[in-house]
This record gives structure tokens, C-alpha cells and sequence, in this order.
């Protein structure tokens, strides 16, 4: 799906700190811009353990700083991006938020990945994340989950995007 999108969001979270992924999301985020594809993370305000946290990760992993967004700057673009990549996100991309007032995260802001035309998650399996509130992003037909270590997953992704190129 990555070869074939026009457009992507990638959603960081504390996942990919944990595996250290940082640095072949780079590479996979360059890879993909250079066949033309339109690239650009989506950074949520609490997203990893501490504010800023992804944002210096990233930098420090060579992703330009004008494709990655703060979650107010980019959340209404979900809905016309072909494919969004969670990598490591839970909470920060939790329906619920919005959608069930008895949540205990009702009201909180969240990366509205679920308008996106396809989203891949990659996480180590069906567990909560930090808030303990099940995702029901995780059940929607329009959801893949990709589970495993975020970094092992990120580097068989860039290893068959980069076949796809070279084909």
C-alpha cells in the first residue's frame, strides 16, 4: 500500500522511541517522497513521554522539519490522505476520545487517523495503551494491524518498499 498511495501521514508515538525506529523511518519517509509520494508526520502534543520528545527524535534522525505537523495543524487532513502509518500510537489516536462521553479520555485531543482511506498500526498486539481505554480504531474495516517490534517492522517495510523501487 505505501508504493501505491499518493498521500501519507505517519503517527509517531512512544513505540517508536521504545524500538529506536526513528532512523529507519527516515530512511522509509525518503525513499517514499523521492518516488514522489506526499509525506508528512503527524506529532501529537503528549505523544512518547514527555512533550517534544518524537519532534528531537525525529530531527535527529535527518526528517525535515517542514513535513513534520503538530495534530491541530494536519488532523483535517486525514480524511482526503490515502494511507496513514501508526507506528507506535495508542492513545494518541484512541476514537473513544471522541466518540464515547463515558471515556475516560473523553475530550482529550486525538490524531484523527481513522479518516484516512486505509491505516496501518504497528504494534506489538491488541493491548491498551498508557490510559488503559480499548481502541476501537483497531476493529475498523479501513484498520490493518501490523503487529511486532516497531523497529523490526519499520526495517522489513523499508527493505520491501525498496524492492517495490527496484522492480
Amino acid at each position: 500500500k505505501l508504493l501505491t498511495s499518493q498521500s501519507i501521514i505517519v503517527v509517531v508515538g512512544y513505540g517508536m522511541a521504545v524500538s529506536k525506529a526513528q532512523f529507519d523511518v527516515a530512511k522509509l519517509v525518503a525513499v517514499l517522497r523521492k518516488e514522489g509520494k506526499k509525506v508528512r508526520f503527524c506529532i501529537h502534543p503528549v505523544a512518547g513521554r514527555m512533550p517534544g520528545q518524537l519532534n528531537v527524535l525525529l530531527a535527529d534522525a535527518g526528517v525535515p522539519y517542514d513535513i513534520v505537523d503538530e495534530m491541530d495543524e494536519i488532523n483535517d487532513d486525514f480524511a482526503s490522505t490515502d494511507l496513514c502509518l501508526v507506528i507506535g500510537a495508542n492513545d494518541t489516536i484512541n476514537s473513544a476520545a471522541l466518540d464515547d462521553p463515558e471515556s475516560p479520555i473523553a475530550g482529550m485531543p486525538v490524531c484523527r487517523v481513522w479518516e484516512a482511506h486505509h491505516v496501518v498500526i504497528m504494534k506489538r498486539g491488541m493491548a491498551s495503551g498508557y490510559a488503559g481505554v480499548e481502541n476501537p480504531v483497531f476493529f475498523n474495516q479501513n484498520t490493518s494491524m501490523y503487529f511486532g517490534d516497531a523497529g523490526a517492522n519499520t526495517f522489513k517495510l523499508l527493505e520491501g518498499v525498496l524492492a517495490g523501487v527496484r522492480e
